[in-house]
């Protein structure tokens, strides 16, 4: 899909209310707080540098978005750092790290 040093402009959402504290699909406790991401089909513990009004490097941790055209789901607490929380879904701007 994304290359490591290639940059897309992906749909963008956040996810964390009412999922805080769950299982993500690696196995992890989601931390609505943490850096990190869902993605469809990124290898967990992918590095990618996000953003939006600001830049966060998240990780790869979770399986989703789920929502139709929606590329990937960040934190909340991702979302409220660069900026994307009062937009809810827009495109961002994302390299791949690792």
């Amino acid at each position: 899909m994304i290359g490591v040093g290639a940059t897309l402009a992906l749909l963008t959402s956040f996810y964390g209310p009412g999922f805080n504290g769950n299982l993500t699909a690696n196995g992890e406790i989601f931390n609505q707080q943490a850096a990190t991401a869902a993605h469809k089909t990124l290898p967990f513990g992918t590095s990618l540098k996000v953003c939006y009004k600001g830049c966060e490097t998240v990780r790869i941790n979770d399986r989703g978005p789920f929502i139709g055209g929606r590329q990937l789901d960040i934190s909340l607490g991702t979302a409220v750092r660069i900026g994307l929380y009062n937009r809810g879904v827009d495109y961002t701007r994302v390299t791949r790290l690792s």
